[in-house]
């Protein structure tokens, strides 16, 4: 089996991954991870009790039981480079001997949920709504550095929506499914599924234009109009592409389900969202915990 260096597996003092200062027994095999580091309290506000809490730069961890299931709420911060972070450190914890800096022989697979916020894409989506992402397809770089075996499925969705779209020549989209195991646990009649965007920053990349000008002004309009198959794209985010690619490279379940709190179309943005986030994390929670069983 593979030994990793101190210069590619860095650990702290204390022997924990140095980004989360996280060890191994501080995390669930069921894993909540949120962009906000407040909203992992709101996570285990729900909880039974909690049995671990730490807090290394933005990422938050609270572990602890749900209705009898163990679960670790994390925050990510924002973006797909956080995401890279993220995913390898939750993975060294989980499949490298940290001790003897080894990769296990016997394999750890990971259910990793996504709740998020978004904005809407489809004018007919109140804001409010919930989103549950089909497929992402990443407007970042972070994929494009590893060894990525994409699907036939996901390189069918990337070529059409290249033909429907143009994009400036700097930007090379990637397209990757999420798990279809998580996804199946939480589509129900309530939720909108569909393609996720993410893109890699908040103005600019979402087609928001303040004083500097962009070359993507007006983006979601093209967006909202693309079709896959009769799947259509519902959505902007700034983490899932990364969180579907590596994790799926790496044999983990990922997902993403996010709230609508703008709608692009009809230039609205929720006044206050507390009361229906706390309905989304008590869906997913009720959610997570039937994996595997």
């Amino acid at each position: 089996m593979r030994f990793f260096p101190a210069t590619d597996l860095v650990l702290d003092k204390s022997n924990r991954v140095y980004h989360l200062g996280l060890h191994r027994e501080n995390i669930s095999e069921k894993i909540i991870i949120v962009g906000d580091q407040d909203r992992v309290s709101q996570v285990s506000s729900f909880f039974d009790h909690i049995e671990h809490q730490s807090q290394h730069r933005e990422f938050v961890c609270h572990t602890g039981h749900y209705k009898g299931h163990r679960i670790t709420a994390l925050s990510t911060g924002i973006g797909t480079d956080n995401i890279d972070i993220v995913i390898n450190e939750l993975d060294a914890l989980v499949n490298i001997d940290l001790n003897s800096r080894i990769e296990l022989e016997q394999k750890t697979r990971l259910s990793i949920i996504r709740i998020g916020t978004c904005g809407i894409l489809q004018p007919d989506i109140p804001v409010h709504s919930f989103i549950l992402s089909s497929h992402a397809i990443g407007f970042d770089n972070v994929a494009h550095f590893y060894d990525i075996a994409f699907n036939e499925s996901d390189m069918s969705l990337k070529n059409q929506f290249l033909s429907h779209i143009n994009i400036p020549n700097q930007i090379e989209p990637y397209a990757i499914h999420s798990s279809e195991k998580l996804h199946n646990l939480l589509i129900s009649n309530n939720i909108n599924s569909g393609i996720t965007i993410t893109s890699s920053g908040f103005y600019g990349p979402q087609g928001r234009s303040l004083r500097l000008k962009t070359h993507t002004e007006n983006l979601h309009l093209p967006l909202g109009s693309f079709n896959w198959n009769g799947t259509k794209i519902l959505n902007f985010e700034m983490e899932s592409s990364t969180l579907f690619a590596l994790g799926d490279a790496l044999g983990h379940e990922t997902c993403t389900i996010c709230l609508g709190v703008a709608n692009r179309p009809n230039f609205e943005f929720s006044k206050g969202y507390t009361e229906k986030m706390n309905e989304l994390i008590a869906y997913t929670l009720d959610k997570i915990i039937l994996v595997d069983s």
